[in-house]
């Protein structure tokens, strides 16, 4: 993997340049990671993995690392088979290292709690939590409780901005959205995207595939600016800063 932007490199990227490359400031920080084709999808077959080439499963696997959570929504998590992370999937020596747990939970953003509470999801080193609303049902609530670590953020519907202040509540600083678009839309939308890690692969694709966020449109529009480009095999890493997160300082 090379560096085009911002200082251009020749020379490969070992995997300590990489974690440099994708390190995030001390403190709250919330980053998004998302695949899309040259033309713009964002899912073959309702799953992001046919677009999904060897380099960005190693970003992959870094920005993992480098997070306390991993916030994904549950027709997400469901149509690509999450399951809690393991040791062997990411880099636990550099979490110890770091006085940090070996893998980073999974947070489950889910209105109706209509989850496999027995899955893999729920089977793994660290506590993975639900973010839900009272509308799931009071029994429904006090089953996933018996699994995971539940906040009941909402009413009718889940409180984005209400589940993010809970997972700092519970010391996670470094939150990795990875989708799907719905929640990154509602991410976006309430202004807690500080930054978003885009892999464009070298694919057209056509068909009805969906985008990288969906609903309603965000007024003004979102705007992010350039940090940083990889290149691997024709596939591209972006590296995009929202205003708030530009005011921070991250390693390029």
């Amino acid at each position: 993997m090379r560096r085009l932007l911002p200082v251009p490199a020749v020379e490969g990227l070992d995997i300590d340049a990489l974690f440099a490359a994708y390190a995030c400031p001390d403190g709250p920080w919330l980053r998004a990671n998302m695949v899309a084709s040259l033309d713009g999808a964002a899912s073959t077959d309702g799953r992001s993995g046919g677009l999904s080439g060897p380099a960005d499963k190693r970003v992959f696997r870094v920005l993992r690392a480098l997070a306390d959570v991993v916030l994904v929504g549950a027709g997400t998590a469901r149509a690509e088979g999450y399951a809690a992370v393991q040791p062997h999937e990411t880099y636990p020596e550099r979490r110890v290292a770091a006085g940090r747990p070996p893998t980073a939970a999974i947070a489950v953003v889910t209105r109706a709690l209509d989850l496999d509470l027995t899955s893999a999801l729920f089977a793994g080193p660290a506590r993975t939590v639900v973010l839900t609303c009272a509308a799931a049902g009071a029994d429904r609530i006090a089953a996933a409780r018996r699994v995971a670590d539940v906040d009941v953020v909402g009413e009718q519907t889940v409180d984005v901005p209400a589940a993010v202040n809970a997972l700092r509540r519970r010391g996670f600083a470094s939150v990795l959205c990875e989708g799907g678009p719905s929640l990154l839309r509602d991410v976006a939308a309430a202004g807690l995207l500080d930054e978003l890690c885009l892999t464009v692969s070298p694919q057209l694709r056509g068909g009805g595939a969906g985008r990288l966020l969906v609903g309603p449109g965000l007024e003004p529009p979102a705007r992010l600016s350039l940090a940083s480009l990889l290149e691997e095999d024709g596939e591209l890493f972006l590296r995009y800063r929202s205003a708030a997160g530009e005011a921070s300082p991250v390693a390029g």
